[in-house]
């Protein structure tokens, strides 16, 4: 299910932003747009590429809280999004009937907002607070993620363990099957190998559409995994 197809810009981005030299922002001047075929998309690359900063847009231009949460999430601790979303527009299908924006390095306060709510029984019935962190991504994804959704993660893998991540990719399998979709930015290889998952590379050259073995990330990660001794040295020698 996709209920976001496409994103392109419906103004330009102004010389004199910031964003104006994100290969992501020239890649938008250029080519107009990023198709989204698939149910779950990935976004990765490099940092500083500009992966964050779009998944951040998209969000916000969909009319998610910029620092996560679903649409009702109306809190702020830090206004620092960027400015991309206002130049966004999002060729949708159809509407979810249920959302969320994982944005990982502001979940801490994500879990506050709920707690401040009241809303804990909607995510295990227990604050999100009183779990480790990769238990709270855990339970956000099996509790509150319903189905018939559109769910966009940035970097869900920095609070889990690989055999986390195959049971977040276990929840998220049942919830295509349900008629969800997921946008997400990863720097992981495990979590890339989703099955039928559309994978967009960021580069300084732009953003291209890469198979999974074609992933920066894969030829590194195996070339390290089949040797580690040679690699380490060339890593660490003087």
């Amino acid at each position: 299910m996709q209920y976001i197809c496409d994103v392109k810009l419906h103004s330009p981005v102004g010389k004199d932003s910031y964003l104006y030299n994100l290969p992501i922002v020239q890649y938008l001047h250029e080519h107009k747009s990023i198709s989204m075929e698939h149910d779950v998309t990935f976004f990765v690359g490099e940092n500083g590429t500009g992966k964050s900063t779009l998944i951040e847009a998209i969000a916000v231009a969909f009319g998610f809280n910029a620092e996560g949460g679903s649409k009702n999430f109306n809190f702020s601790t830090n206004d620092s999004h960027s400015e991309l979303s206002e130049h966004l527009i999002l060729a949708k299908e159809k509407f979810p009937k249920d959302g969320f924006f994982l944005r990982a390095e502001s979940f801490y306060n994500a879990a506050s907002y709920i707690d401040e709510i009241g809303a804990q029984k909607s995510y295990g019935d227990n604050s999100l607070h009183n779990q480790s962190h990769g238990e709270s991504f855990l339970s956000l994804a099996t509790n509150r993620f319903r189905g018939n959704g559109l769910y966009i993660l940035d970097e869900p893998e920095s609070a889990l363990s690989p055999a986390r991540l195959f049971t977040l990719m276990a929840q998220m399998d049942i919830l295509v099957k349900k008629k969800s979709q997921f946008i997400i930015a990863t720097h992981s290889p495990i979590l890339m190998t989703f099955p039928n998952a559309q994978i967009y590379e960021f580069s300084k050259d732009g953003i291209k559409p890469v198979s999974y073995k074609d992933t920066e990330h894969y030829q590194l990660t195996r070339r390290f995994l089949e040797n580690p001794e040679k690699m380490l040295k060339y890593i660490l020698e003087d």
